[in-house]
């Protein structure tokens, strides 16, 4: 099917809740039908994962009524009324009252089609970002993205749990494409400001009078500012290397009215990419000391050893489902490049490798080192490898763990198919799972 998409058809007449039905289906939908909006509600929850057809004029709860109940529910959900010809007012009061459109009788099966098609994707999108929200909000989801067993990921980790319940201001500094937006909302997340907003702009982003606006007022139709919408939460300023002079001082009053201890969290990231140039050189003295009371700074992916494996495989995998695609399965060469290659992009080059490996398996053509190669040319790289060697031992020791790990995941955690596919005896296979600190109850 082309979309399996959820569409709840409900009308008392049942020639009509057929022949709606049987269209829908052939056009990829799968649907439900209901002869009452009584019985309707039985099923339809807040979190229904689709789309409503109804008719206006039912016996009992009528299409009005029914409507009205939804959105009180769910006021996102889209609803699709059914009228005849004189019912064309009651159609537009549903519109009014949330309704995402009408049809009037007799109606064109192909625009019934259409219709249901654009209400589907507004409701993905909607339950995707109820989705991104919730993950946000949760701590335990936003650590276990944290992806790495480098001694560096688990300090970072415990950082953040710590500094997560502290009440002092954080900077954040890194360089690009190593998750300081995550860490950041993680330390909100983490902590007992979880409850509470958090707000999030870039200082680059904007001119000094709309950043200025922006950040402190004064209050527009448009909403608060973020200093007002923030507070009690968590105010995460990025880029603050370009928050210019003039706002450095409000911010400074900023803080200093709210006393100790603050009661909005201020998260600053530095996008340091100008190495010639450092946060103090940016900021006036007594605002970069009270915004760096505490500070995180974020590992390069170049640092943190077969970490690199281990999120190219996740990342892999991820690809490989989102494009119904098998991920590509690293070489001994291939998993020693990515051991080697400097990263100036971190993890999100490493992400961006993921997916274009997985799209180049799927058409058959290229290889990880051909990808290396291009980015390494693209970013005017003249060294494709750390300046720091490793020792070979480290590479295959790296390279065994992550074939081990993969191939455990693969058999669900089967000792035997695991032996019979590396060609391990099971008291060798134990002791490498032993070395690699592999538990087969992880991969069950």
């Amino acid at each position: 099917m082309a979309n399996q998409t959820r569409i709840a058809i409900v009308d008392d007449e049942q020639d009509m809740r057929q022949s709606i039905s049987q269209w829908l289906a052939l056009s990829g939908f799968a649907t439900e039908t209901y002869p009452s909006a009584e019985e309707a509600l039985k099923k339809i929850t807040p979190e229904f994962p689709g789309v409503v057809i109804s008719d206006i004029r039912m016996p009992g709860m009528d299409g009005m009524q029914f409507l009205k109940k939804l959105m009180s529910a769910d006021s996102s959900l889209p609803v699709i009324m059914i009228t005849g010809h004189g019912d064309v007012p009651m159609a537009v009061e549903a519109m009014q009252l949330g309704a995402y459109d009408f049809m009037e009788k007799p109606f064109n099966p192909d625009r019934l089609t259409d219709l249901a098609r654009r209400a589907a994707q507004a409701r993905k999108l909607t339950l995707d970002n109820r989705a991104l929200r919730r993950e946000l909000s949760d701590g335990t989801v936003l650590m276990r993205k944290l992806i790495g067993t480098s001694p560096a990921m688990e300090r970072l980790r415990e950082d953040i749990l710590d500094l997560g319940q502290a009440d002092t201001h954080v900077l954040i500094d890194g360089e690009t494409g190593t998750g300081k937006t995550l860490v950041a909302h993680a330390l909100h997340a983490v902590g007992p400001r979880a409850g509470k907003t958090f707000a999030m702009t870039s200082c680059a982003a904007l001119g000094e009078d709309e950043l200025g606006a922006k950040l402190f007022g004064p209050v527009t139709e448009g909403g608060l500012p973020l200093v007002e919408e923030a507070r009690g939460g968590t105010l995460v300023l990025e880029d603050i290397e370009a928050l210019p002079l003039a706002l450095q001082a409000r911010l400074l009053t900023f803080i200093n009215d709210q006393g100790t201890p603050a009661e909005t969290r201020i998260v600053a990231i530095h996008n340091g990419s100008d190495p010639e140039k450092t946060l103090e050189d940016s900021l006036r003295p007594d605002l970069f000391f009270r915004l760096a009371a505490m500070k995180l700074v974020l590992p390069p992916l170049r640092n943190r050893g077969e970490d690199v494996l281990t999120l190219f495989t996740h990342f892999a995998e991820s690809f490989g489902e989102e494009y119904g695609a098998t991920p590509p399965q690293l070489s001994a060469q291939e998993a020693a490049q990515l051991l080697q290659a400097p990263w100036p992009g971190n993890v999100r080059q490493l992400i961006n490798l993921g997916e274009r490996a997985v799209l180049q398996q799927r058409r058959g053509t290229g290889s990880i080192s051909s990808l290396l190669m291009s980015d390494t040319q693209e970013q005017g790289e003249t060294v494709q490898v750390t300046t720091e060697g490793k020792p070979l031992k480290e590479y295959v020791e790296a390279f065994e763990r992550m074939l081990i790990d993969n191939t455990m995941r693969r058999h669900r955690g089967s000792i035997a198919s695991v032996m019979e596919e590396l060609s391990l005896p099971r008291r060798t296979l134990n002791e490498k799972m032993a070395k690699y600190g592999l538990s087969r109850s992880n991969y069950l």
